[in-house]
This record gives structure tokens, sequence and C-alpha cells, in this order.
């Protein structure tokens, strides 16, 4: 048994994610530790590369810059969208809305504003071009 995490290891881990203004975002240290498969795209790959080589048992804070978090804000992905095209219903700014693509798949965007004509959608991840700081502790390897 590995007592250090290799690329394509088997991790049980506790692990936070905040702003770095320290607001949290996801955290498993208040409840169960998450056990992932590495390489198989359960992670950021800018995360899982921070993995590598950690012991077991060590605690560790990185800070990741967009581009190796959630990746930069493309403003390719900010789009307006005619009203017609849109669901008959109440819609808010700030608030997320489920979209379904011509292939079935389904993808959220953030309505940034909107009028009775249109609203602007930008389906970047929530993250896209913000730092965030990675907190991460070792439990276990196999």
């Amino acid at each position: 048994m590995s007592h250090t995490v290799e690329p394509n290891s088997l991790v049980t881990l506790n692990y936070r994610i905040t702003l770095p203004n320290g607001q949290p975002l996801i955290s498993t240290f208040e409840s169960t530790p998450a056990t992932l498969q590495l390489g198989a795209g359960e992670m950021l790959p800018g995360m899982e590369k921070l993995l590598v080589g950690l012991a077991v048992g060590s605690y560790h804070v990185f800070e990741l810059e967009p581009e190796n978090a959630f990746g930069p804000h493309r403003s390719e992905l900010v789009e307006r969208v005619q009203r017609r095209h849109m669901p008959d219903e109440d819609i808010e700014p700030m608030s997320v809305m489920e979209f379904t693509a011509p292939d079935g798949s389904r993808y959220s965007g953030l309505v940034r504003e909107i009028d009775a004509e249109s609203a602007l959608i930008d389906f970047n991840h929530p993250l896209a071009g913000k730092s965030i700081r990675f907190e991460v502790e070792v439990i276990g390897v196999v």
C-alpha cells in the first residue's frame, strides 16, 4: 500500500474549496471524507496535479489561479437569448436557468440581465475567472 498519492491512486481525503476571501463553496471536513479515483475526471486536472506526491496524513493549502481552477471567464460564453426562446415564466436577474441543447444535454446559465425582449445569459462555470483556495487533508491512498 502506497503512502503517497500517485497519478492513478484511489484517494480518500477531506477537501475544502473557498474563495480567496474565505467564502466556503464546498467542504467535506464537516461530513464524510471523499474518495476519488485520480485520472478518471472526478476532479479538476489542476487539482489532481496538486495531490500527486502528497503523503498520507498530510494537510496542505493551495491557492489556484483561474487557469488551474475553473478556467478563465470566456466572453463568448455570454449570450443574448431572445425571450421567445425561453420558458414562459417569471425569470429573475442573477438566477440560474436550465437549458436543453439540441442533442438533449442539459446545461445551466446565469441570467445576468433580462428585459421584455431578451436576456443576457452567462454560460461560464460560476467560478470561471476566479482564484480559489483549495485545502486538502490526505487520509488514505490505495
